[in-house]
């Protein structure tokens, strides 16, 4: 699939053009492998400090104990406002994506200036002052509330616009025709418009987890305990914040990476459930109607002409000779059908067989016509004088 789509996006590259890419790519993996070394080599001796690699601090950010009292606990802070941030974006998505497409102008004003308002704001900056305004009002766990609903605007806003657009791409005989029936402009959007394109979206929107997954990481500088923020309190206590930090760095890479195969595994599977068939199945001759499957014994007798594919019908069954007659001879001779096929042919009075029974051609040695005896004529006597 991925060969026939880039092949279709871009013109396949020629030998000249598959040499310059093996040179591009062999120089460019030198440059970082000599990169990487440099990196390693300063950080194994470095000008002022200790040596980076040394497992002295490699073990405290690795042990179980880190795990259960730092990693964990900062992973589940993590996932829980994720969560929370995923419902939330999109329910104040649905409610101001759909506000912006009613008929109501003042909705849509309304609608239209909360989702362009929210997008424009930085998310750090709504964190921010969400934290100062709880923490001012006596809220319980303000960074944690702080930190989930500027996620909710910000990526609420996001989902919005995917519903927007997505009604908007739907093709304009949707509506048309729910108008048409005496739906309302309201009830064609709730009832025709929204679910399809809401089933539209849904790839995109999961793509979205990532983002709010990795903005969870701006909660640290609000003291909000999550991963990173743990991340950096065991590196504080035993000096070894380059250690600890690449750990949730690995961390954050499994879960966005998780989030993103389930992005790409979203759409397969609905493409498999919604799409039709690319071609339709053959009909089959009235040979594979029969529940004894006649068709396919006598096909796998056949065998694979000239080592081809596996033919779909026996030889009597395609083309030219294709016929009921070599169908209910097949049948008989598998042992399916007791009665002779010549046995069901019907003569009429004369003893000739039926034009529409499709056997006729064979049957006249099954029931040969009597031989009736020849009456002589007696011959007329001609006049002697006649010449």
């Amino acid at each position: 699939m991925a060969s026939n789509e880039s092949a279709v996006l871009f013109d396949q590259p020629g030998p000249k053009g598959r040499k310059t890419i093996r040179i591009v790519n062999w120089v460019a993996g030198i440059v970082f492998a000599i990169v990487l070394v440099l990196m390693l080599m300063r950080l194994h001796n470095p000008p002022d400090g200790e040596n980076q690699l040394s497992w002295e601090l490699w073990k405290p950010a690795l042990d179980s104990e880190a795990w259960t009292d730092f990693y964990l606990p900062g992973l589940w802070a993590t996932v829980r406002a994720t969560i929370l941030a995923v419902i939330g974006a999109v329910a104040f998505g649905l409610v101001f994506g759909i506000g912006r497409l009613l008929p109501s102008l003042i909705i849509r004003t309304v609608s239209g200036a909360i989702v362009e308002f929210a997008r424009a704001v930085p998310v750090l900056l709504l964190m921010i002052f969400f934290w100062r305004w709880f923490a001012f009002a006596g809220l319980p766990s303000p960074a944690y509330w702080a930190v989930v609903l500027a996620l909710v605007i910000y990526n609420g806003s996001v989902v919005a616009e995917l519903v927007r657009s997505g009604v908007g791409n739907l093709p304009n005989g949707q509506r048309e025709a729910s108008l048409a029936l005496g739906l309302t402009r309201t009830q064609s959007l709730m009832q025709i418009e929204v679910p399809q394109a809401i089933y539209a979206m849904l790839p995109a929107a999961v793509t979205q987890l990532v983002v709010v997954l990795k903005d969870t990481a701006l909660g640290s500088i609000i003291m909000y305990t999550d991963l990173l923020q743990e991340s950096r309190r065991l590196g504080s206590m035993y000096f070894n914040i380059l250690q600890t930090l690449v750990v949730a760095a690995v961390v954050y890479f499994i879960a966005c990476w998780l989030l993103s195969r389930l992005a790409e595994w979203l759409p397969e599977r609905m493409q498999r459930h919604t799409a039709a068939p690319a071609e339709p199945e053959p009909v089959a001759p009235i040979a594979i109607m029969d529940p004894s499957n006649v068709n396919q014994i006598a096909v796998a007798k056949e065998g694979v002409p000239l080592g081809g594919a596996q033919r779909q019908y026996h030889v009597h069954h395609r083309g030219t000779n294709a016929s009921i007659r070599h169908w209910r001879q097949t049948r008989y001779d598998q042992g399916y059908d007791e009665t002779h096929p010549e046995s069901q042919i019907k003569f009429d009075k004369n003893g000739k067989p039926l034009r529409e029974n499709p056997f006729g051609d064979l049957l006249k040695e099954a029931k040969p016509k009597e031989a009736k005896p020849k009456e002589a004529k007696p011959k007329e006597a001609k006049p002697k004088g006649d010449k």
